[in-house]
């Protein structure tokens, strides 16, 4: 059967339209916040620090920002598009119109990793403002990109289906996703730590996210770009197919 576009095209610009109406929060505030860091960690302290990899510390740390700005952007906006339709009742207009799953999951999860890249082509343009950087690899950047946009995207709408409350939209991506990215390589290489806690850093999946990213632009990477890709496919793999039982057997849609 063909995609119902129009349904598609409606859910897709509601979003949108969301995002327009708050740009203050939406794009201007994560992209100041970066900025920030820019100059705290960029200018402050990395003045102060050699060069990591050959690479100078305040470009060393670009992939890492852009990176801790898409994971919490992507799961924010996704899981509270989906989640307000459950919160007023309207999405139980959505489950009885026609229109089916892959559609839906096309309008939210769309417009969420729309604005995502958005938010992460801003920081990147935010960036050179304050160091200077080459991308060696432009074409496994923008892939690395869009592909880490879409997976969390995904992941924000499995937990805006499974959050009851508004609090419960904000316990992964700040006690979970943020934890993880800061201690994922994000300000520094994994091979500055000493060989035990090497290892131990080798268990956090926001790792491999930030070291393929970092890969795409120097040509430097703390674990195998391959590895990074299949892992990242892995996860959106695993998400659709979370997706998809969640609409079959009604999980946390239907009463």
């Amino acid at each position: 059967m063909a995609l119902n576009t129009h349904a598609i095209r409606a859910i897709y610009r509601f979003e949108m339209a969301r995002t327009f109406r708050t740009l203050g929060e939406s794009i201007a505030s994560p992209v100041l916040t970066t900025s920030l860091y820019f100059i705290v960690f960029g200018a402050a302290i990395g003045s102060r620090m050699g060069d990591i990899d050959g690479v100078s510390y305040g470009a060393f740390i670009i992939p890492g920002l852009i990176m801790l700005s898409l994971l919490s952007e992507s799961i924010s906006n996704a899981s509270f598009g989906i989640y307000m339709p459950k919160w007023s009742g309207t999405i139980y207009e959505l489950l009885s119109a026609p229109v089916s799953y892959v559609e839906v999951l096309l309008g939210y999860v769309g417009a969420a990793a729309t604005k995502s890249l958005v938010l992460g082509l801003l920081i990147l343009a935010t960036a050179r403002l304050f160091v200077p950087y080459e991308i060696e690899h432009p074409l496994w950047m923008l892939c690395f990109l869009v592909l880490t946009a879409l997976s969390f995207s995904l992941f924000g709408f499995i937990i805006g289906l499974w959050a009851d409350d508004f609090q419960k939209l904000q316990i992964i991506p700040l006690m979970v996703i943020t934890p993880l990215t800061f201690l994922g390589g994000a300000f520094y290489s994994i091979h500055m730590l000493p060989p035990f806690w090497q290892k131990v850093t080798l268990f956090n999946p926001v790792v491999y996210l930030i070291s393929g990213m970092r890969w795409s632009f120097y040509g430097v990477s703390d674990v195998n770009v391959a590895l990074s890709a299949a892992l990242i496919l892995v996860f959106l793999g695993a998400c659709l197919v979370a997706v998809w039982w969640i609409f079959r057997t009604g999980w946390k849609l239907k009463a």
